[in-house]
């Protein structure tokens, strides 16, 4: 497996975006399920060194070794290993087994600092109706843990994308005031498009069903930052006007 080049030694060639990504982020992905969105940025970028892409599960290709454990071949079969060989192939980092509410202890990424952190809708897991208090406090937990993680790990002028639907229940969340909770500062709320990620396929990840897609109908990502970008905004302004004066 390809290691990340996060301490910026390797040459990346020329910069390729796509959305609010760049081949240039030292980009960590969390939470992801059969790897197809990693696949997508990995595609694109042409060299994906700089990108790490995490799971819960473990990689397993041995169904029958792995019947106790969350494993990418039993949920997702040969989709995931061909998304995670794409990924190999453009020289990404994946890691397995890693948890969104201790990620910033983990071995191979406490030391390392990300000018992204993206988590695509983050769920808990299903313990009953989406709409209960209790399911949604789950959630919460889930992502006051992830954020909570991601400020020892983001750059000082990183950003932390949280993909997210908005209608009810989901809205119930709370994702702004969540963030605020952990000293985050809300950039930029904006528009989700799963056609603008090709390739990508969003997985249910768990249950009996956990291969299946799910209506992701209106979504945002929410981008935070560790510093209040209007107020530099603001400033920057401020000093152009005065130094036109």
């Amino acid at each position: 497996m390809a290691e990340a080049n996060l301490d910026g030694s390797g040459y990346v060639g020329p910069e390729k975006r796509i959305k609010h990504y760049s081949n240039l982020h030292r980009i960590l992905l969390v939470g992801e399920g059969d790897f197809s969105f990693a696949a997508c940025l990995a595609r694109k970028f042409g060299d994906a060194s700089n990108m790490v892409a995490t799971s819960l599960d473990s990689r397993g290709t041995d169904a029958k070794s792995y019947t106790r454990a969350r494993t990418i071949w039993m949920r997702y079969k040969s989709s995931a290993i061909d998304n995670l060989d794409t990924i190999d192939g453009f020289w990404g980092t994946v890691l397995h087994n890693v948890d969104a509410h201790t990620m910033s202890k983990h071995p191979s990424l406490w030391h390392k600092s990300f000018d992204r952190i993206v988590y695509n809708f983050p769920h808990a897991g299903f313990h009953g109706s989406e709409a209960s208090l209790l399911q949604i406090e789950r959630h919460r937990n889930l992502v006051r843990a992830f954020l909570s993680n991601t400020k020892a790990m983001l750059a000082e002028d990183g950003e932390i994308h949280l993909t997210h639907k908005m209608g009810h229940p989901y809205s119930e969340w709370g994702i702004e005031k969540l963030a605020k909770e952990q000293g985050l500062f809300l950039v930029e709320e904006a528009w989700f498009c799963e056609r603008d990620y090709v390739g990508y396929v969003n997985r249910r990840g768990l249950g009996v069903k956990c291969n299946r897609t799910f209506p992701i109908g209106e979504a945002s990502t929410y981008k935070f930052s560790k510093n209040d970008h209007g107020i530099h905004i603001a400033n920057a302004l401020l000093n152009l006007s005065l130094a036109a004066c």
